[in-house]
Formats: structure tokens, C-alpha cells, sequence
């Protein structure tokens, strides 16, 4: 099932107030029945079954244990739905929104045991979610008039929800996969003999193969914007964007050099889309998006997420005690 058109029954529109990417081939309900089944092994929740009656209903609540964007609750709520269908599920907050240590956002009630079982996945995958959207709502803040683009540098298996990620903390999506965007980069550079050869290739391909979509090229120096420029006047192609990579150059004091990239921002005038990769971080970000290159992409938006602190309790108010000893809620 592609994931465009995953729905569920107990899944709320509310929830679903910002879509996941749409993808050909990805199951995001099989991605969820294989988390549930990592869990489950060949026996189930031996500790439920040991302690909890069957027929035993409570509520629980989500507890924000630190500020920040929160996301996967449309996704959370998947997981509740497929584990027991039965289970009710409310949230005070949408993905997107912003939380504070200490609010509770969301409550679901049914059956003990089913809630327990669905805990953790649930949890694991807002928590990884929540941390991506913060960081990319930071990043997407900081690079305006830019936009902020992740890359394929994705926790595997998790690749559609890493960029649904991205896209509630209000940035926008690099190619999904090797399927849906050509990106020309070092190695292919590389290999084809140099960055013309690689472009020539690629038009002739898409034309042999009757394909239209967008095309990339990465070039690393200012003589490589030259050529692809060089080509682009002699050939009619179907580029429509230029990496600049690395042209941000850091600093032994700590600040960046951002003349290479202007310098390419301006040869390139507007003719194609830009995007700034190399060099990217919070501390850099405004800079570069006051270049005025298109976009700039970020690898450690999902390679090097912090998950945002989130738990969900069935005793709400012994654990904000807990939580207020630890300092974490």
C-alpha cells in the first residue's frame, strides 16, 4: 500500500492535518506491524499477561517532557488503532504544534493491556519524529528566505517517516529515493569522465526513456557552475538545479566564509535553482539562506536526531512528581 493512500478507520482527520509523503512502494501500516512484531517476538507481552487483567480498562496520558515541535501523532495514533481498534484515542495538540515540558497533549482509553503493548512503539516513533520536526522548525526558521531540505541520510526502513518528519517541522523534501529525481553527484561526476559528460548523459536518457522529472547536478568549485553554465547555454537539458557543495567554508575563529557561495549564487543569476549542502548547521543556517541560493539541504536533520522526551502515564500525577524530581517535567 503506498503510503499516499494509507488510511485508517480509528485514524481522525484532525490527526492527519499534515499528509506523509507520497510514495509508490512504502507500507507504512507494514513498517508499524513490524515494530509491533520486533516487539512481540513468538510470546507477546509475557509482563502484561502476568500482571494485568485481561478485561481491565484505564486511561493514560501523554506527558511532553521537554519544549518542542511535536510530531507522529497521526502515526501514534496508527499504531494504537492496529494493536487494539477498540482504544480511544484525544489529543489537545496536532502535529505541528508546539509543547512544553510538563503539558499532557493527548489521552487514550481502553484496555490496560493494549495500551501498554502499544506504548512504546507509539512513543518511539513521536519521540524520533518530535526530535526531527524541532530541529527542522529551528533550521527552517533560521535559513528564511531559504527553504530547508533533508537527504537520503535516513534511519533505514524509516526513510517516509523521517521525511514526514521533516515536513511537519515545516520543511520541504529532497527526492524520496533514486526513483523519483535525478541527482548528479561526485561519483557519477566521476565515472561519466566529468560534469559535462554526466549531463549529456542523463538528457539523452531521459529522452530515450520518454521521462520527465527534475534533474540535479552537484559541482564542488566555481570552474564546475562554469561548465554546467557553459552546457546549459550550448544544449538544450533538462537541469533545474545546482548543487553548490561545500562552498561554505568554515574558519579557524569559528565563523564561516560565504564568498565562494555568493560568488556562485551570482554566476548562476536565477537560470536554475540553487541548493547549499556542506557546512550546515544552526550556527550557520541564517548566513547561508541570505545568500540567495533556493534551498539548503541537511544531512544531520535525520542522521543526527535528539528524540524529543515524551512518556505516556497511567498515573498522571505520580508521575509529574517524579518528573519534577528529575527534573524533567
Amino acid at each position: 500500500m503506498a503510503a499516499a493512500h494509507t488510511t485508517h478507520a480509528g485514524l481522525s482527520l484532525e490527526a492527519m492535518a499534515i499528509k506523509p509523503p507520497s510514495h509508490p512502494t512504502y507500507d507504512l501500516n507494514g513498517i508499524i506491524k513490524l515494530a509491533l512484531a520486533e516487539d512481540a517476538g513468538n510470546r507477546g507481552d509475557v509482563t502484561c499477561m502476568a500482571t494485568i487483567p485481561v478485561d481491565m480498562e484505564v486511561e493514560a496520558c501523554f506527558l511532553a517532557k521537554e519544549d518542542g515541535i511535536i510530531a507522529g501523532i497521526a502515526l501514534a495514533e496508527m499504531v494504537f488503532q492496529e494493536v487494539d481498534p477498540s482504544l480511544k484515542v484525544e489529543w489537545s495538540r496536532m502535529d505541528g504544534d508546539y509543547v512544553c515540558k510538563g503539558l499532557q497533549f493527548g489521552k487514550v482509553y481502553g484496555r490496560a493491556h493494549s495500551i501498554v503493548v502499544a506504548e512504546r512503539i507509539a512513543l518511539n516513533f513521536m519521540q524520533r519524529m518530535s526530535g526531527i520536526a524541532t530541529l527542522t522548525k529551528a533550521m527552517a526558521d533560521a535559513a528564511y528566505p531559504a527553504y530547508i531540505l533533508e537527504t537520503r541520510k535516513t534511519a533505514p526502513g524509516l526513510r517516509l517517516v523521517d521525511k514526514w518528519a521533516v515536513l511537519i517541522g515545516g520543511g520541504r523534501n529532497h527526492r524520496l529515493g533514486l526513483f523519483d529525481m535525478v541527482l548528479i553527484k561526485d561519483n557519477h561526476i566521476s565515472i561519466a569522465g566529468g560534469i559535462s559528460n554526466a549531463l549529456r548523459s542523463v538528457d539523452q536518457y531521459l529522452e530515450r526513456e520518454n521521462l520527465q522529472m527534475e534533474v540535479e547536478v552537484e559541482t564542488r568549485t566555481l570552474v564546475e557552475v562554469k561548465e554546467v553554465l557553459q552546457y546549459a547555454s550550448q544544449m538544450k537539458t533538462s537541469l533545474t538545479r545546482i548543487m553548490l557543495d561545500n562552498m561554505v567554508i568554515p574558519l579557524p575563529n569559528g565563523d564561516v566564509d560565504m564568498s565562494m557561495l555568493k560568488e556562485a549564487v551570482e554566476l548562476i543569476n536565477g537560470k536554475f535553482e540553487t541548493e547549499a549542502s556542506g557546512n550546515v548547521t544552526l550556527k550557520t543556517v541564517h548566513k547561508i539562506g541570505q545568500t540567495g541560493v533556493t534551498y539548503i539541504s541537511s544531512g544531520a536533520l535525520t542522521h543526527s536526531v535528539t528524540a524529543l522526551d515524551i512518556s505516556l502515564k497511567i498515573d498522571t500525577e505520580l508521575a509529574l512528581e517524579v518528573g519534577r524530581r528529575t527534573k524533567r517535567a
